[in-house]
């Protein structure tokens, strides 16, 4: 999530702090520490300017921006803009730097440097073709540039004395970029470019060196170095092998029974396989180098089939600028050891290691993208705490096949209309120790301590990064099974396993799609987890312009708009699809990919056949964050994948409308924890916060909320038009959220609908926070099922994070990414629900300890095992009618904006009330079972009667599926015939439909 950018503040109420990678030389205790006194900046006049003046400064060059407040939550870099790229910053020895800071522009101005080598330390050259040279226009000053290539990395730069390799002379291009270059790299656009006259044979050459360029200022007769930096080479790299290594298979590939082993590593200036016997004895494979792709191959022998194999691989490495000798696992690993250790050489296609039930099962047939509806789960949370199921499956993939709690709560929810199961991360999860015998569980006696104590997360903390729990967003290894999810993670025995796992949830009638996480990695550089990054150092992972891997993400950024990059993620998603036969994908952060990126997954899908390849690719369902956020920021370096731009695709996008106008707030702003939405009483229930203003603040509010679910309801669409609040008719486009177009998707299928998941507090404890204290249980299930039903009853695709239908809590907290089995376990019997299990992890939540300690103290808001069977009814009542109504799942704009429209909307609007009519007595028709369906929500707690004169002489009666459903209070909504006239419960959501005439 980008930084939130603060209204300006004077000098005095702030606490300016330069934050950089020099901080350790002023006093600092490390680098980029907000915190730290020792570079707090000064405004002894109060006139908004903030001063810092050293000498302390040794020669080099350094990068730095601001902070405010001692904490990263508002910062400023170039430019003054909120979260914005580094300053850069070059110094010799002795000279007084002065900082000054402009508060009311946030832009900091530097004086005092001597005339200084730009660049040094850094990688600020940008290689982008093979002959072609970008560089920041203010690096260094003169016209003559060099290019260094020390084959054995023997560079190094006393004074201005450059020795190791000798120069190789580029010359400088008038005009900088072309048009051409421009559109593939937009963020260089105002960079100066020299031209490079080389071969290919010496750039190739030239790659596997370490890399410098010089920058020199003529002075009559004399030469002054004026810049001197390191080289990004993913351009020259992508446009040297991209047509070469398109259609190559990387990995391990069988002919027969003979296994080849492929690595791609251009820039390597050797690669060795390294095959280890059962006596763990190894022995050395030349590997032939191909100049045209950058593959070096290995053929392996029948009894390489299973064996354990890493790779060798002798490389320079700017991080260290030596050259490396790495060994490492393959990239392309689809089986592995234990923690990763090796790879192993598994053979896919052979049947046996394909169970009998994963051949044979199948998942419901899903005709249109809205017909899915997901329920997101955890492998783990699935079974861990499950008594039912062997002790030995627990927390595992064969926990799916096992007759326990979970299993029949999915099994009813598929009988019920669920369609599909999207699972948190299943690849190799660099963060869980695979070892079972190496990990420490919490000993403490958990259940005994008091729902508010902070004991618990104590106990957790002490082992979280020990034991067997971590949602798992850190790759490790892209194509291989997480082995913590397997009985033994040693080789094929995961992938049995996990095709188990898919066997049976298909055996429920329930797709199966996996959470992929190609945004980043756990780690780069030399690091153990590392692997890309020791094989192509440099290439893979996106660099800031300084050289530094980018972590906007939360870590170590992946570039995939670099054409490796983009094949390792499409090749493994067809790997998953075709040979793990799974049904969709959901792409964390998927703004930080491009939309060519996610064109190319979803052609590469599509040619996939049943009668080839055992799946049809065109059936498999796309999905993920659009968030835009970041280096890659507003198409800063791509045309992004995000909200509204992937309009024709089908690929769908999380709509944060919706979810944020049904809780009030946003889960991503701390303030708006009490703040009230459509689903959590805004306007007709207030809970008594200021921060839902007056009486009459608050229903104006509502009103543009219930707009936003109204938008929601329709699929969130862009053309979209009905009367709003404002007084007008308006498109979705035209509708405000937060600054940007509410309205954004071309297709219904394009839009996920949520208002729970695995992110941010579950629904149950959001309401906890929002509805007024004395809410009743019951009224809390009702509002928990109406805000569920905002999905469910949407023209778009319906999400749900599992345990929803159960009131589950996590005990409010806000990220359990990493906070145990305890905090994040479900009890799918119904019988205990875990709200109260302590104040949850200090890290995440500690701010907030005091307003949650009296809450999860309070006995009145636990939900006992009649509300999780309350809730639960409802919420299957919610699938039933979805299957039910096909009104509900239209699947097309255009049938949408013929069909569906909003009575009752508009400035004079009853607050609270949603009613939506899906008429199918226009155009062609859509239903066969019904001619028109009434979708109406009263989110108040009064009864409401609404007349919709314009009905009057139809007949609808509520839905088959809630007549006979479990929830007595929604069964008294009515529809007066003669008069138009709905009569809708308190706290209700429901569905009448008029039979086919």
């Amino acid at each position: 999530m980008a930084p939130l950018v603060a209204t300006p503040a004077s000098a005095e109420e702030i606490a300016v702090t330069l934050v950089g990678n020099f901080q350790d030389e002023l006093g600092c205790p490390g680098e980029w520490d907000p915190s730290c006194e020792s570079t707090m900046m000064g405004d002894a006049d109060g006139d908004g300017t903030c001063e810092f003046t050293t000498d302390q400064l040794p020669t080099g060059s350094y990068e730095f921006k601001v902070a405010h407040d001692g904490g990263w939550d508002e910062n400023y870099g170039v430019d003054g803009k909120a979260g914005g790229a580094n300053y850069n910053l070059s110094v010799n020895s002795g000279d007084q730097v002065e900082f000054t800071y402009d508060s009311a522009t946030r832009i900091v101005q530097v004086a005092g440097t001597s005339d200084s080598i730009a660049g040094v330390g850094q990688s600020q050259a940008q290689w982008i073709s093979a002959d072609t040279i970008a560089l920041p226009r203010d690096l260094g000053r003169g016209e003559r540039y060099a290019l260094y290539a020390s084959d054995d990395a023997g560079l190094s730069l006393d004074g201005e004395e450059i020795s190791g390799a000798r120069p190789i002379e580029l010359k400088p291009n008038i005009g900088g970029l072309t048009e051409q270059q421009k559109k593939k790299f937009p963020h260089l656009a105002n960079y100066h470019t020299v031209r490079a006259e080389l071969t290919r044979e010496e750039t190739t050459a030239a790659l596997r060196s370490q890399l410098a360029l010089a920058r020199f200022e003529d002075q009559g007769e004399a030469t002054k170095l004026t810049a001197f930096t390191g080289v990004q080479i993913p351009g020259v790299i992508d446009e040297l092998y991209s047509r070469g290594l398109e259609k190559v298979k990387l990995g391990v590939s069988f002919t027969g029974k003979a296994p080849t082993f492929r690595l791609w590593a251009p820039t390597a200036r050797q690669a060795t396989l390294l095959v280890s016997d059962e006596n763990q004895k190894t022995s050395r494979h030349a590997a032939n180098y191909d100049k045209a792709n950058g593959v070096w191959t290995a053929k392996g022998k029948p009894q390489f089939t299973e064996a354990k194999y890493r790779w060798e691989v002798q490389v320079f490495v700017p991080e260290t600028g030596k050259i490396e000798t790495n060994i490492v696992t393959d990239p392309y690993s689809v089986a592995l050891t234990t923690n990763s250790a090796q790879s192993v050489a598994v053979n896919l296609e052979d049947p046996k290691h394909q169970p009998k039930l994963w051949r044979k099962a199948q998942a419901k047939d899903v005709q249109k993208d809205v017909d899915r509806s997901i329920y997101e789960l955890q492998i783990r949370d699935f079974s861990i705490s499950d008594s039912t199921v062997p002790q030995d499956q627990r927390g595992r993939y064969g926990a799916f096949g096992a007759d326990g709690a979970g299993s029949k709560q999915l099994k009813e929810l598929s009988e019920a209309g669920l369609t599909t199961v999207h699972l948190l991360p299943t690849f190799d999860i660099a963060s869980i120790e695979e070892d079972e015998n190496q990990r420490v569980e919490t000993g403490c006696e958990l259940e005994s301590l008091p729902a508010a104590s902070s004991k618990q997360q104590e106990c957790v903390n002490a082992h979280a990064d020990e034991d067997g729990f971590n949602w798992g967003y850190d790759p490790f290894h892209f194509m291989a099974p997480e082995g913590s999810y397997a009985t033994n993670p040693e080789g094929a025995q995961r992938v049995e396993e996990f095709r188990g796992m898919v066997g049976s949830l298909h055996g429920m009638g329930l797709e199966v799609v996996l959470d992929q996480v190609f945004n980043h990695t756990a780690a780069s550089g030399q690091s153990d987890q590392s692997v890309l990054d020791q094989i192509v150092p440099g290439y893979y992972h996106r660099l800031d312009a300084t050289g530094r891997v980018e972590t906007s993400t939360c870590c170590q950024n992946l570039a995939t708009e670099h054409v490796a990059a983009q094949k390792l993620m499409v090749d493994s998603l067809v790997v998953w699809a075709k040979d793990y036969k799974v049904d969709g994908f959901r792409f964390v952060l998927m703004g930080h990919h491009s939309r060519e990126t996610m064109e190319a997954a979803r052609e590469a899908l599509d040619e996939l056949t049943p009668r080839r390849d055992g799946v049809d690719g065109k059936s498999i369902y796309l999905y993920g964050e659009g968030w835009n956020f970041g280096e890659v920021a507003d198409n800063a370096r791509f045309y992004q994948a995000t909200q509204g731009q992937l309009n024709g695709t089908g690929i769908g996008t999380f709509n944060d409308r919706l979810r944020d106008a049904v809780h009030g707030g946003s889960p991503v702003e701390s303030s708006s924890t009490f703040r009230q939405g459509f689903g959590t009483g805004l306007g007709t229930d207030p809970n008594g916060n200021d921060v839902n203003g007056s009486t009459e603040e608050a229903l104006k509010d509502l009103g543009h909320e219930t707009d936003l679910v109204r938008l929601g309801l329709a699929g969130n669409l862009a053309d979209y038009q009905f009367l709003t609040s404002a007084g007008t008719v308006q498109r979705g486009d035209e509708m405000d959220y937060r600054g940007a177009a509410a309205g954004y998707a071309s297709q219904p299928g394009e839009v996920i609908n949520y208002v729970d998941a695995h992110d941010n507090e579950t629904l149950y404890d959001l309401t906890v926070f929002k509805l007024p204290r004395d809410t009743s249980m019951d009224d809390r299930v009702r509002m928990n099922t109406l805000s569920q039903a905002t999905v469910m009853y949407s023209q778009a695709v319906p999400f749900w994070h599992a345990g929803t239908e159960l009131l589950r809590s996590i005990s409010v907290d806000r990220n359990s990414y990493n906070s145990g089995d305890w905090f994040n376990r479900i009890d799918f019997s119904g019988q205990v629900n875990t709200f109260g299990s302590g104040l949850p992890p200090k890290a995440e939540n500690g701010e907030k300890w005091d307003l949650m300690a009296p809450l999860l103290e309070d006995p009145e808001l636990k939900p006992d095992a009649q509300a999780m069977s309350q809730a639960e009814g409802a919420a299957l009542d919610l699938l039933r009618t979805r299957r039910e109504v096909g009104l509900l799942r239209l699947g097309s704009a255009d049938l949408i904006e013929q069909k569906v429209s909003f009575p009752l909307s508009g400035p004079s609007a009853q607050p609270g009330i949603i009613v939506m009519h899906i008429d199918d007595t226009v155009c062609a028709d859509a239903d066969s079972e019904h001619d028109g369906a009434l979708v109406v929500f009263n989110a108040s707690p009064e009864d409401h009667s609404q007349t919709v004169a314009e009905l009057a002489g139809h007949d609808y009666a509520l839905a088959k599926a809630l007549e006979e459903g479990s929830d007595e209070r929604v069964k008294s909504t009515s529809f007066d015939s003669a008069s138009g006239t709905l009569t809708i419960p308190a706290r209700t959501a429901a569905v009448l439909v008029a039979a086919e005439n």
